[in-house]
């Protein structure tokens, strides 16, 4: 226990300093906070050598964030955007798997190496899209609806695929087929209605109490994630459906902007957790593919993205816009490559270029996005934006 303490206690000294040195150089937190981690991590000077606890507590402010998108959109207003949304994600998601197989066995894996990894690649970053998502503005309120519609639809893919790879090692995929799809639906069902019928009248009892309404608050979206896990989703959908439920209250907006201060604490857990895991030795050895995987990854995807938006009618600015900031891989790519070598579908040295490789998309869109999008980390006064 007071090992733990102290490994926190020098993460979130060294969180506050990289924060300030941030600040003076005009750079997007969540680099300094990845960079914290690359340094003191175990493949840096070792000051953090157990990153497992520290990631595990940063699924908390990754569960928090999603938890607070979904409040602020109405589920009505989001449910219109799904059938738009739904076309351009399943035809973004074929085209960007066709592309990076082919660019896969130009660079000499096999074939089920190369179906299996481009398929770790299509998704963007939940994290990263909605973490720097303004929520100020009506244009970036539409623009948010759309980036988590789409992410949404994403994260139910990449949760069946998944399923597809632990089904499909226990020779089942009864589960994969029809099961999760109805989960998913059921929870919504039970989340609406237990926030309507009980959830909402705690919440009246107690509107005049704002650390009971936090608790209230808290116990919602923790409760809700973790049955999700129990019923085979993830922790990132329960939170957003928790979300979305309690968007319909009067207190949504109030209850996000006190929440939004925890959320950040631990989401700077995650962050520094993603740069701990990255191993140097790794990226001198697999530099090369990482390099061309990422580069594709980051050029063709905003363009797909652009492409298929103006042709779904969008305007030309909106269409590059939300482009560019769905233009990264994805985290959920980092646990699908953990599962597909831990199922024995692909190597060892596969897995760990799909991690390097999307933690390098991240890095440099979160500096693409910050330098040419609002967002609440500008670092210009224009671009900044809450």
């Amino acid at each position: 226990m007071e090992n733990i303490f102290i490994d926190i206690s020098v993460i979130v000294v060294c969180a506050a300093v990289m924060a300030w040195l941030a600040t003076l150089g005009r750079q997007p937190i969540i680099i300094a906070y990845l960079i914290m981690g690359i340094l003191i991590g175990p493949w840096g000077f070792g000051l953090i050598q157990h990153v497992t606890l520290i990631d595990s507590i940063g699924q908390i402010g990754v569960t928090l964030l999603l938890f607070l998108a979904g409040m602020v959109l109405h589920p009505n207003r989001l449910f219109k955007l799904f059938r738009t949304s739904t076309l351009v994600t399943l035809a973004h998601s074929t085209i960007a798997w066709v592309l990076l197989f082919i660019l896969m066995r130009l660079c000499g894996f096999s074939l089920q190496e190369s179906m299996y990894a481009s398929l770790a690649f299509i998704f963007s970053s939940t994290i990263l899209v909605v973490k720097l998502l303004p929520t100020t503005t009506l244009h970036q309120r539409y623009m948010g609806s759309v980036c988590i519609a789409i992410l949404i639809i994403q994260d139910l893919l990449a949760v069946g695929f998944l399923v597809f790879i632990r089904s499909s090692h226990e020779h089942s995929l009864l589960e994969f087929g029809m099961a999760l799809p109805l989960k998913a639906l059921l929870l919504i069902i039970f989340s609406m209605g237990l926030e309507q019928f009980c959830l909402r009248k705690m919440m009246r009892q107690c509107d005049r109490f704002h650390e009971e309404l936090y608790m209230l608050c808290l116990g919602w979206c923790l409760g809700i994630s973790a049955l999700a896990k129990e019923i085979g989703l993830s922790y990132e959908v329960g939170a957003f459906i928790a979300g979305l439920a309690l968007a319909r209250s009067p207190l949504s907006r109030f209850l996000t902007e006190g929440l939004k201060p925890l959320r950040d604490f631990f989401l700077m857990f995650f962050f520094f957790a993603l740069g701990a895991k990255l191993d140097l030795k790794l990226v001198k050895e697999l530099w090369v593919p990482t390099l061309t995987l990422g580069t594709v990854i980051l050029v063709t995807r905003p363009f797909i993205f652009q492409i298929l938006f103006k042709k779904n009618g969008e305007q030309g600015s909106f269409s590059k816009e939300i482009g560019l900031r769905l233009g990264q891989a994805s985290e959920f790519g980092l646990i699908i490559a953990v599962t597909l070598e831990s199922a024995q579908q692909i190597r060892s040295e596969v897995a760990q270029l799909i991690q390097i490789t999307i933690i390098f998309t991240m890095l440099v869109s979160s500096y693409i996005v910050i330098s040419k999008c609002p967002t609440p980390l500008g670092t210009h006064v224009r671009l900044k934006q809450d």
